[in-house]
């Protein structure tokens, strides 16, 4: 059945950019190498399994509008199984390398935690000979602690401790299968880690609650042996008013606060990174700047709804300067770029999932090419160099390396007459070089 559900597609091939075919690649050209690395290598693109296979098309004040045969099927079960033959054809036709996964997205929950283990064994036993069959493999696994009633005030902080409980039993199920997968990396995601209301909330117990149960995954981690790197994904709010994983500034505060800050690294999405009023190229430098760097989320918003509408990216102008950031910084180790977007609730087609994943890796392609040329240009780094070249002056030497006392500075301003003159940023000139290269 699998089989039927695309039909007439093969495997998604690059054409080049004049190709009319809206069922080719016209920039993803994978083995073409950028920095002497494949644009493969350097991209890891992932397919998410939620958005893509597991949301039925609903929203708020509609139901699902997507015509899938695994939601006709009564058995949650073999609807579980019928959903991976599916996703797997789509990753193998795309040719996308990578996929990601929350355990209730891959199998179904049952009526008890027993229950839901076995239902997931069931299915992680066909992935692991999908993925033999195939050679797709596993980006990152994640628990869905957020979607179930027991969740609504929160997993890790919620304020009954057998949540905390049973939410630890469920990551302890899903890490180990990552680790059983050799997924290279392990995602957190607080998606109720907040509060609604502070007239009930005890904060800073909650928030110590959330580095305890941190610290309990990254011990068992090191206790099976998992390799892979541990991730937390920023989110400022939605669904709570106020999520403790706020962005990437806060969750390394708080990393560092709870001594994690070894043990994990952040997955950063670029709608959150709008939702909490930076732009994505900030956020992934910040995260450089600060060795959290791991993995990304590729979607975007829009530009007139304040919620995270996980569109797929459109904007080459943009992720070329991320790109030039990932560029310049050396890229991913064990993260990837994970689509984690969905179609719009209109996009009803089955062959709508391979339009939206072949213009977005067309776009991610596009915007590596166009960071290529930043960096081989080295125009915008040699003004970066030139605006802080006093810095490599004896004077800035001394002051960096803890030389020069505040007294030292002020009588050393005041008996050479140090007199500093404004210089310009040139931020406009800077702005028209970028535009050059896109």
């Amino acid at each position: 059945m699998s089989q039927a559900f695309f039909p007439g597609i093969e495997s998604i091939r690059y054409e080049g950019p004049n190709s009319e075919n809206p069922l080719a690649f016209r920039y993803y050209d994978k083995d073409r190498l950028v920095l002497g690395k494949s644009v493969a290598d350097h991209l890891r693109c992932a397919v998410c399994y939620w958005h893509s296979f597991a949301w039925p098309g609903s929203d708020v004040f509609g139901g699902g509008t997507f015509d899938r045969p695994w939601f006709k099927v009564q058995s949650p079960i073999e609807a579980a199984e019928l959903k991976l033959k599916v996703a797997f054809e789509f990753f193998q036709k795309l040719g996308a390398p990578y996929f990601t996964f929350h355990d209730r997205d891959i199998a179904p929950e049952g009526a008890t935690l027993k229950e839901s283990h076995a239902n997931l064994d069931r299915i992680i036993g066909g992935a692991e000979k999908e993925m033999a069959r195939t050679g797709v493999k596993l980006l990152w696994g994640t628990a869905n602690l957020f979607s179930h009633p027991r969740y609504m005030s929160g997993a890790a902080t919620n304020p009954d401790p057998e949540v905390f409980a049973y939410a630890a039993a469920q990551v302890r199920k899903i890490l180990d299968i990552t680790h059983n997968l050799k997924g290279e990396n392990y995602v957190l995601w607080g998606g109720r880690e907040g509060y609604e209301t502070l007239l009930n909330t005890d904060m800073k117990r909650e928030v110590d609650q959330f580095g305890r149960f941190l610290a309990l995954v990254a011990e068992h981690k090191h206790k099976i042996g998992f390799k892979g790197t541990l991730l937390i994904e920023p989110k400022p709010k939605e669904p709570t008013k106020h999520q403790y994983d706020y962005d990437t500034a806060t969750v390394y505060a708080f990393l560092q606060r709870y001594g994690l800050d070894k043990e994990y690294k952040v997955n950063i999405e670029a709608n959150h990174a709008i939702l909490s009023g930076h732009s994505f190229q900030h956020e992934v430098a910040y995260a450089y700047a600060n060795n959290v760097f791991g993995s990304l989320d590729i979607n975007r918003g829009d530009d007139l709804l304040g919620w995270d509408t996980d569109q797929f990216p459109n904007d080459v102008p943009q992720l070329s300067l991320v790109m030039a950031t990932f560029l310049k910084n050396g890229g991913f180790t064990t993260g990837g770029m994970n689509f984690d977007a969905k179609l719009r609730r209109q996009s009803i087609d089955p062959n709508d999932l391979f339009h939206a994943h072949i213009g977005g890796m067309d776009v991610l392609a596009r915007s590596l090419y166009v960071a290529e040329k930043i960096v081989n240009d080295g125009k915008l780094e040699q003004a970066v160099q030139e605006r802080y070249a006093g810095w490599r002056t004896d004077l800035g030497e001394r002051i960096a390396g803890g030389k020069l006392s505040l007294a030292d500075l002020s009588d050393l301003v005041l008996n050479t007459n140090i007199d500093p003159k404004p210089r310009s940023g040139r931020q406009e000139a800077l702005e028209n070089l970028v535009n050059r290269y896109v």
